[in-house]
């Protein structure tokens, strides 16, 4: 029954803040072409997610590494739709990038569309490469971040999987820095039933980003390679214990 209207709540939630979303993008388009109250307007939305129910306890740390005002690439581990909203802990103004499907899901993907998010077909990388790297910078000459899972889909086991290359050409290109977060327990959200677990804890840990110098001077392999590395020891750190609950 509980979950039951916690599902009520979250969508009559998403209605009023998808109208919210409309009525903003149309009257501040002229002078906010970052899209940020868009964006703070779905933070909000997030937060009502989150912080609703007492017994949920999260875990959010690294913050402080965090530069408002510098434009990001967003790298983060993806378990879940759940990683979706849980980024908007980070207070950065930014774009995902997401398979088309996605785009497809009611009200999601009229989000999406709103906030002005890269759509790409997975299928076609070349492509797809192109656009994530043609739309990134056009998004990041705005003071905008451009979030990418770099395991390119779910991890099926929790783990952290091999990374693609794509968000790490795109930050060498754009000249920006690396923002690595992880993510713990957002696949716990929902048990298989699909009730809310009320026993659930949330962990995201914003690591120390790669400097846009370092980016541009170290070949992308090896980019890579430092960036998993970094992203699947902090993961298990995370499961072995340690931070506080907030």
């Amino acid at each position: 029954m509980l979950s039951l209207v916690f599902y009520i709540y979250t969508l009559a939630a998403i209605t009023v803040f998808f109208l919210l979303s409309v009525v903003a993008l149309v009257v501040c388009w002229p002078f906010d072409k970052g899209r940020r109250v868009v964006h703070e307007l779905s933070r909000i939305l997030c937060m009502c997610f989150w912080r609703v129910p007492p017994t949920w306890r999260r875990d959010i740390s690294g913050l402080e590494y965090v530069d408002r005002n510098q434009p990001y690439v967003i790298v983060l581990n993806h378990n879940s739709m759940v990683d979706i909203i849980s980024l908007y802990f980070v207070p950065l103004n930014f774009r995902w990038v997401s398979k088309r499907e996605v785009f497809r899901i009611p009200f999601i993907g009229g989000f999406l569309k709103l906030h002005g998010d890269i759509a790409i077909e997975r299928g076609r990388a070349a492509e797809a490469m192109h656009k994530v790297i043609h739309d990134g910078k056009e998004w990041i000459s705005r003071g905008v971040s451009i979030a990418i899972f770099p395991e390119g889909t779910r991890s099926k086991d929790g783990e952290i999987h091999r990374f693609k290359q794509g968000a790490f050409v795109l930050a060498k290109e754009a000249g920006v820095p690396i923002l690595p977060v992880v993510l713990d327990g957002t696949k716990s959200v929902l048990k298989p039933s699909f009730l809310f677990n009320w026993r659930h804890k949330l962990t995201l840990r914003v690591l120390p980003p790669i400097p846009a110098e370092k980016v541009k001077e170290t070949e992308i392999p090896e980019l890579v390679a430092d960036v998993q590395e970094r992203m699947t020891a902090t993961l298990a750190e995370i499961r072995n214990g340690g931070g506080e609950s907030r």
